[in-house]
């Protein structure tokens, strides 16, 4: 299955990357916390961002083909796929 979100959450993760790789230089360089602090937020946003952007295309792609391919006797797993997976919300 082709999961057409995936280069777009590869490019946040990326972000992510870089923003890790300038705290890193930022408490070597010994700058100060509050401009840590401001990287570190950003990293989590990416984070977070990417996360939330995997699980919707889950939700849209894999479990309504599931549904779909699998008629009413596969529709329990595949809701019950979504049950665990909403727990990365």
């Amino acid at each position: 299955m082709e999961h057409t979100e995936h280069p777009e959450i590869i490019n946040r993760l990326r972000r992510a990357e870089g923003h890790l790789k300038t705290i890193m230089r930022m408490l070597e360089e010994g700058r100060t916390c509050l401009d840590i602090a401001q990287q570190l937020q950003a990293v989590e946003k990416a984070i977070a961002s990417a996360k939330r952007q995997l699980v919707q295309d889950h939700i849209d792609h894999c479990l309504e083909h599931a549904v779909d391919a699998a008629g009413e006797a596969g529709q329990r797993e595949a809701l019950d796929e979504f049950k665990q997976i909403v727990r990365y919300l």
